[in-house]
């Protein structure tokens, strides 16, 4: 029972971060100026809206590719999509990730 309930809210979590990091793709697509049609050599319009609308889960590669189309470092969706998921500010989250990141 436990392993149940334990995997319905790993998924809970899971859904919250898709969506968090959807809208994060979504906000980069916009600050660039691009459509989701833009996107019709790598992907189709309806994969990018599901991206964008949490159905589904980008993988690192195509996370990657998406970002390297419209010239942003993927860490920076990541990084934003993370922030919106814990409701942390980007500021914090990123002084996070140096101090973990240093050799201090």
């Amino acid at each position: 029972m436990f392993n149940v309930a334990s995997s319905f809210l790993l998924q809970e979590s899971q859904m919250e971060l898709n969506d968090a990091l959807g809208q994060a793709l979504r906000n980069a697509r916009l600050r660039k100026g691009f459509t989701q049609e833009d996107f019709g050599g790598i992907s189709s319009r309806t994969y990018i809206s599901s991206l964008e609308r949490g159905m589904k889960a980008v993988t690192v590669n195509k996370l990657a590719t998406i970002a390297e189309m419209m010239d942003v470092h993927p860490l920076s969706i990541l990084a934003e999509g993370f922030a919106l998921q814990s409701g942390t500010s980007l500021d914090a989250l990123l002084a996070r990730v140096k101090k973990e990141l240093s050799d201090d």
